[in-house]
């Protein structure tokens, strides 16, 4: 004892030395809220098998970059997935420098023994190159008993979503780190089917709308499809409750029950619902708000005093209510809750947080993880600017845009978050993170319909397009610098087909130096048959065009074209046979356009405006204006209850006048499925020795009505009304009516287009006109031009 009491003087001064020597070096200071700070040096500590630039290879944070703690984050779970450390063996420690810089430290704790065998007994549906990809194990990697129970849950789930809802799989060996082997014991037993889905009990909802919310299938004939995977049943439950909460059920009550057939191989999955009293809504408050008064918050809002409650409604409102805030630079955190005040009524509160007072301002944008993407790319989608107001609804609305660029990993998607700025607290730093991926693309496809035959299809896409970088070395091609980065696209195409061929050159700025218009040049080749003549085309478009609100858009282009009209019968009349040869045409064309669709693949509401007039040059001078509008009406009250399966009622008019000198292959021509439905391709129109010669004025219309026929909107029987005509000057002689009804078909696997099958019969037609009694395409509702 008494040596021990000797000692602790000088153990207590070396301690306390140490301590010192570490504070004066950062070793043991913690830096004071490092988020946005400049990162000096980014080292690691602890590592004994593993190199400092192994780690740091894995790691995102980089010297000379804001610290961003979502970021630091991230690096931590990316250290932890390399299953080189022990759980929870990844720290961070952030030091201060004294010229205001940050050091970041990673601490790690590595494993010990290394893996030497892995075996996978009883496995026989699954490779071991399936297993390895499962598990992640590979030989010589470090010893980790918690990546190997990870393992043994990932074959076990991958087992049951193939359906073996009986298969175990057990971890003998590699539960210790002093073990040298991973032996994982499997059963996989049989592969079980869903026999048929049932809800028990549902009164205000249809069993086809049920089974649209779920993601559980039924197996086809009881043996394609329909795997039984038990880990959906409670993700279809709760998307049962949350479907009827949107109801204004919100004491719905929903009990799943398995039942097993007598083998064991097959399942019928049982909903017992509760549904309970449909609630509806007494009043509405508004309270925290504090900038702006509550009358204003109020009429952004939908749902209104003795209306059914509709969840839908009410997020919708949240959106409205902090959107309304946040495009003033209000960063709000808007909640909802209700209370029942007597059975079945509710009352809807919206609390506003967070409210300062005092709007936001854009500090900094900081861009990370574009090596070959440059920042201008990434600037023009922003569309915020240093100082300006922060608009909060434009972080996610540029977050959309720089997705649907496709220049950017969808695994891990671009993200735009605002951040402290350590100078001022009324300025937010905004951070733009992003991670490259592959932007270039061979597609093959093709099409068939009743106009144009069979075509097949061949191009080569390149989204991120930079035609200044033009490469240096090698490496530049190796690693994917070369001609890349600018966000320009190019577009080489080529589609031979039984009557119709086009190959084209397509270059597109959407940025032309860093403004608001787009540039978009085309160089093009294509060749069509037709009964009058065949037609060989080639030339040159450059279009500019500006965007200039959400809703309308304006363009200019030039076409440069040479024509040739050849294999001209020789009873084709003179206004066929004057046209043939080759011709020169030059056409300065103006637009505008206008779209407030809710969709572009299936609208119910909204319309469509297009306009355009050119004026052609060259062998021939004669002007062309087209104008189209197309219109779609839907009600609350032709749909369900949650607002699905709605009718619409479209209609489209469209005219179009040329001078009277246009040549036969620039006249207007009508027939077919996207044009006049009931009459064959160009089959109307003025005709002379029963061919074609097109006309000068045309005049088409179309009302469509569409009804879904299944639950799941992916069928719709349409019934329409095609009217118009083509005539040789501007006049109306020859009138057209056609009435028809027809198929939509979406089919997932053949893209978002629905198959169009429709059958329509001339009621009126003119003289010479022809008949096409059945067309299909893939078609869009309302656009059958």
């Amino acid at each position: 004892m008494p040596a021990c009491r000797r000692l602790r003087p000088w153990l207590v001064a070396a301690v306390f030395a140490l301590a010192l020597l570490a504070g004066s070096r950062g070793w043991l200071t913690a830096a004071d809220n490092p988020q946005g700070k400049t990162i000096a040096e980014v080292q690691t500590a602890g590592s004994r098998l593993r190199s400092p630039a192994q780690i740091l290879n894995m790691v995102h944070s980089r010297a000379g970059k804001p610290y961003d703690q979502a970021l630091v984050q991230e690096d931590v779970r990316r250290l932890q997935s390399t299953r080189w450390f022990t759980a929870d063996g990844v720290r961070v420690l952030t030091t201060n420098e004294v010229d205001g810089r940050v050091t970041v430290t990673f601490v790690v704790t590595e494993l010990g023994n290394t893996v030497q065998e892995i075996v996978y007994h009883g496995a026989q549906h699954l490779s071991d190159g399936d297993l390895r990809t499962l598990t992640g194990l590979r030989k010589g990697d470090a010893m980790n008993p918690m990546a190997n129970e990870v393992g043994r849950a990932a074959i076990l789930r991958r087992y049951q979503d193939d359906g073996r809802y009986h298969a175990t799989v057990e971890l003998v060996e590699g539960n210790k780190p002093t073990d040298s082997r991973v032996v994982y014991n499997i059963v996989e037993g049989p592969v079980v089917k869903v026999a048929g889905v049932e809800f028990v009990g549902n009164v205000g909802a249809i069993t086809g709308r049920l089974k649209t919310q779920i993601t559980t299938k039924t197996a086809f004939a009881g043996a394609i499809g329909g795997k039984f995977n038990p880990m959906t049943i409670e993700m279809d439950r709760k998307a049962l409750t949350e479907y009827y909460q949107a109801l204004g059920y919100l004491a719905v009550k929903i009990e799943p029950e398995v039942r097993r057939s007598a083998d064991q191989s097959r399942v019928t999955i049982v909903y017992h619902i509760v549904e309970g009293q449909q609630y509806r809504v007494s009043d509405k408050i508004i309270t925290g708000n504090k900038s702006f008064g509550t009358d204003k918050l109020m009429a952004v809002t939908e749902l209104k005093p003795g209306d059914r409650y509709d969840r839908r409604i009410a997020q919708r409102d949240l959106t409205r209510i902090r959107d309304y805030g946040g495009s003033r630079g209000y960063q709000w955190a808007v909640e909802e809750q209700w209370y029942e005040v007597e059975p079945g009524v509710v009352q809807v509160q919206y609390n506003v947080g967070n409210d300062r007072g005092v709007p936001d301002r854009v500090g900094r944008i900081i861009i990370d993880g574009n090596e070959i993407t440059r920042d201008r790319v990434i600037l023009n989608q922003l569309d915020l600017r240093p100082g300006q107001i922060l608009e909060y609804p434009k972080l996610e609305e540029a977050q959309m845009r720089l997705a649907r660029l496709g220049l950017f990993d969808m695994e891990e998607p671009p993200t735009v978050r605002d951040m402290p700025n350590e100078l001022d607290t009324s300025f937010k730093d905004i951070h733009v993170r992003v991670k490259e991926t592959r932007t270039g693309q061979i597609i093959f496809g093709g099409s068939v319909n009743s106009d144009a035959g069979l075509t097949g299809n061949i191009s080569l896409n390149e989204r991120n397009f930079d035609i200044t970088r033009i490469p240096t070395s090698w490496d530049d091609f190796r690693y994917g610098r070369a001609f890349r980065g600018a966000g320009q696209e190019l577009r080489l195409e080529a589609a031979p087909g039984t009557t119709f061929q086009r190959y084209s050159a397509t270059f597109r700025e959407p940025y032309l130096f860093d403004t608001p218009f787009g540039l978009t040049t085309s160089a093009y080749f294509y060749n069509r048959s037709f009964a009058e003549y065949n037609e060989d085309r080639y030339g040159g478009r450059v279009t500019i065009d500006r965007r200039l609100d959400s809703i309308w858009t304006a363009s200019a282009s030039t076409r440069v074209e040479g024509v040739n009209v050849r294999d001209v019968p020789a009873y084709a009349p003179w206004s066929i046979a004057k046209d043939a040869g080759n011709h020169f045409l030059l056409g300065l064309r103006a637009g505008i356009t206008r779209d407030t669709r809710d969709s572009y693949v299936y609208p119910t509401k909204g319309s469509m405006f297009d306009a355009g007039f050119e004026q052609v040059l060259g062998d021939y001078t004669f002007p062309v204006g087209t104008a189209e509008f197309t219109q779609f009406f839907s009600t609350k009250y032709l749909a369900r209850e949650d607002g699905s399966q709605r009718h619409v009622l479209g209609f489209r008019t469209q005219v179009a006048v040329a001078g009277a000198n246009a040549p036969v292959f620039e006249r207007f021509y009508a027939g077919g499925i996207r044009s006049f439905r009931g009459f064959s391709f160009r089959g109307v129109g003025p005709y002379e020795n029963t061919l074609a010669v097109g006309g000068t004025f045309s005049l088409l219309n179309s009302v469509e009505y569409q009804i879904p026929i299944l639950p799941s909107e992916k069928m719709y029987w349409v019934a329409f009304v095609d009217h118009g005509t083509v005539e040789s000057k501007f006049d109306i002689k020859d009138y057209r009516v056609s009435v028809g009804t027809g198929i939509r078909l979406s089919v997932p696997a053949l893209g978002p287009l629905p198959l169009a099958f429709d059958l329509a019969f001339p009621v009126v037609k003119g003289p010479y006109d022809h008949r096409q009694l059945f067309s299909f395409s893939m078609g869009l509702f309302g656009s059958q031009r």
